[in-house]
């Protein structure tokens, strides 16, 4: 299977953000990446997630949501309200751009990046599908979670006690299509043998048939 792998850089208000779109072929649609707090483009985490996606011929977007000055400062790794500016840029730019225009468009959510694709989602109804992989959903606030439509998975690590109830409450507020999927023996940043491989299927299964079932 051929893969393109473009370094792309999206205007959002007074920044531009580096990103990489990577494009199988034959693609079912478009998952942009919201990494967590203290995170970027380069998590190997997230690079795992979206290369199993690419297996199940799903194109990615990681991009750094924060600038480097940005990052440096607790407040605006929490400042939701901008990482969701930056994400709807983000969205806007996909459905403009040349090589991903008319594709279904996907979120994925790490940590306080799960928070900025809900609350993206909530505002952008083309959002055709969100994943959450430890993230903070409960941060998105009530309004926003009751107004999502896209179909949203959540998964947490079975031993990442807090935010399972933290997801748990956020979860009964969904007033969409919604999963639960809790990965057995993985704790927050799903770094126990085989967990993060488990996580990365649950979502490209997630995307792939909600991305299928959008164009029906």
């Amino acid at each position: 299977m051929s893969v393109r792998h473009l370094e792309v850089l999206i205007p959002a208000a007074k920044v531009s953000l580096p990103g990489t779109l990577t494009l199988p072929e034959n693609t079912s649609g478009v998952v942009a990446f919201a990494h967590g707090s203290g995170s970027s483009r380069h998590s190997p985490r997230n690079r795992y997630v979206a290369e199993v996606l690419h297996a199940h011929r799903i194109a990615t977007l990681l991009f750094d949501l924060l600038t480097p000055h940005e990052d440096q400062t607790y407040e605006t790794r929490f400042d939701i309200a901008l990482l969701t500016q930056r994400l709807l840029a983000v969205l806007e730019w996909l459905e403009g751009n040349e090589d991903t225009q008319g594709m279904k468009i996907g979120c994925f959510g790490a940590s306080t990046g799960a928070a900025a694709a809900l609350q993206a989602a909530a505002r952008h109804p083309s959002v055709a599908a969100v994943v959450s992989r430890g993230g903070r959903p409960d941060l998105a606030g009530p309004q926003a979670l009751t107004l999502v439509r896209a179909p949203t998975l959540l998964i947490v690590g079975g031993h990442d006690d807090v935010v399972i109830d933290l997801n748990q409450q956020a979860y009964e507020l969904l007033r969409c299509e919604k999963k639960l999927e809790i990965v057995p023996g993985a704790t927050h940043l799903f770094e126990e043998p085989g967990t993060l491989e488990q996580a990365a299927e649950h979502a490209a299964k997630w995307f792939q048939s909600h991305f299928v079932a959008a164009d029906n």
